[in-house]
């Protein structure tokens, strides 16, 4: 008498399954960066790589835009390459950059990889990236407008990275909103700090107006640096309660 065994199998994850456990970012990069990281992450999955190796893959993509950027915009100044090239170069780039860093972190969660030097490597890399992605603004705003005020790029510099240590200070369970409202409206109005959203108007202008970047720096400077301001206040009011 011969006994049959069978043998099961865990099902692989889906697409679905990888975007439930998304952390958002706004509403852009909730409907198309976080949903594009799950398709990445199912691949990486099924190719049985590492989440660490998706979030080496965001910071080469992401510097291999931004260097092409300024390596190649002097060329775009001289007339020898159309701005358009040059701008799909670091719009498709970053997109994708940021893709695989919204993938890393959904692979780490469901297959249970998450780790404290994951998360470590996660955040250096995107510092190492998004410098990257502010020099290059700074380069085309300085080559389109050579009197753009030293000043300026220093404060777009350095009020680029709230964002950054803003989402790591909330990833606690210390965490707090100063506009905890989550209505369409509101979320419309936050896109101007969505990370997916911007990178894609920084995209767009390179592209499409290259012009204009000195005014994009500007109004990013003043956005960010009015967000901190704020932020500090907030913070300082729920201290001294």
């Amino acid at each position: 008498m011969h006994s049959a065994t069978t043998s099961t199998e865990l099902p692989r994850p889906t697409a679905g399954d990888f975007y439930r456990i998304n952390r958002g970012g706004g509403l852009f990069s909730e409907a198309i960066s976080q949903r594009i990281g799950a398709a990445l992450a199912v691949a990486a999955h099924r190719l049985g790589l590492s989440p660490t190796t998706l979030t080496i893959a965001n910071l080469v993509l992401g510097l291999a835009a931004s260097v092409s950027v300024v390596a190649l915009w002097d060329r775009v100044a001289a007339d020898e390459l159309p701005a358009w090239s040059v701008g799909l170069i670091a719009l498709i780039g970053w997109q994708v950059a940021y893709a695989l860093d919204c993938a890393d972190g959904q692979l780490a969660r469901v297959t249970g990889r998450t780790s404290p030097s994951g998360a470590r490597i996660d955040v250096l890399c995107d510092v190492a990236a998004q410098i990257a992605l502010v020099t290059a603004l700074s380069s085309v705003a300085v080559a389109q407008r050579p009197s753009t005020p030293v000043w300026l790029v220093a404060a777009f510099a350095g009020t680029w990275m709230v964002n950054l240590v803003t989402s790591v200070m909330q990833a606690g369970p210390n965490a707090a909103s100063m506009v905890p409202s989550t209505s369409l409206p509101v979320r419309v109005v936050k896109l101007i700090r969505d990370y997916g959203a911007v990178i894609t108007v920084a995209g767009l202008v390179l592209t499409l107006a290259p012009q204009w970047t000195v005014w994009l720096i500007a109004v990013f400077t003043l956005v960010n640096g009015g967000f901190l301001l704020a932020s500090i206040a907030f913070t300082a009011r729920a201290a001294l309660r």
